[in-house]
């Protein structure tokens, strides 16, 4: 990542290895994100992928920040997104189509099933709501959205704003990345899991 970029958090940079294998297993021309925050992870992912093929990128936010964050900072957060996407686009080597859904999750996901664009994802990232029902919605229609073959990557797997032995279970990613995975297992498999993240590769409708 270029020092021009208007970063204030890092929660990616760690990952950064195991995606550039992913991605070089399965390169992404189609990539969707459910939580863009500043845009750390799809201006990795537009360095990554546009230096050899046109992309187009989907980031699904509200920009209005969930249980754990202030929402006074979310329209700084959101201009930092725009301003940092802006960056990476106008350097990459092949073209960018940014699609930038400004609305809950579920509502954006239903919207692109409707649109018929179902099973046309190649990398599906989910970080967006922490909360155990939301996530448990985002990666069902993110699993409709995926092509069989590509890859759902969960953020956040052993989350929990509260301290060990006092989680609130239907406010973290856990429980809800857990039943899914169980109830689609004959339909995935496990392509990696190094605790805080989970990658899943799909492998039939």
């Amino acid at each position: 990542m270029q020092a021009d970029y208007e970063f204030t958090t890092d929660w990616f940079s760690r990952f950064a290895g195991v995606w550039t294998e992913l991605f070089k297993l399965a390169p992404p021309s189609c990539y969707l994100e459910i939580g863009a925050w500043e845009g750390r992870s799809a201006c990795f992912v537009i360095e990554t992928c546009a230096a050899e093929r046109p992309v187009e990128i989907h980031c699904i936010d509200t920009w209005e920040g969930g249980v754990e964050h202030d929402p006074a900072g979310m329209t700084d957060v959101e201009r930092r997104f725009d301003a940092n996407i802006a960056v990476a686009a106008s350097r990459a080597a092949h073209e960018v189509r940014l699609v930038k859904h400004k609305s809950r999750s579920a509502d954006a996901l239903v919207r692109l099933l409707a649109e018929g664009r179902g099973e046309q994802f190649d990398a599906i990232y989910v970080d967006g709501s922490h909360q155990a029902p939301d996530v448990l919605t985002d990666a069902v229609l993110a699993f409709r959205l995926l092509k069989p073959g590509g890859v759902i990557i969960f953020d956040d797997y052993i989350w929990s704003m509260e301290p060990a032995g006092k989680q609130d279970f239907y406010n973290m990613p856990k429980p809800a990345i857990d039943a899914f995975l169980t109830i689609f297992h004959r339909k995935l498999e496990l392509a990696g899991a190094p605790l805080f993240q989970i990658y899943a590769r799909k492998l039939s409708s």
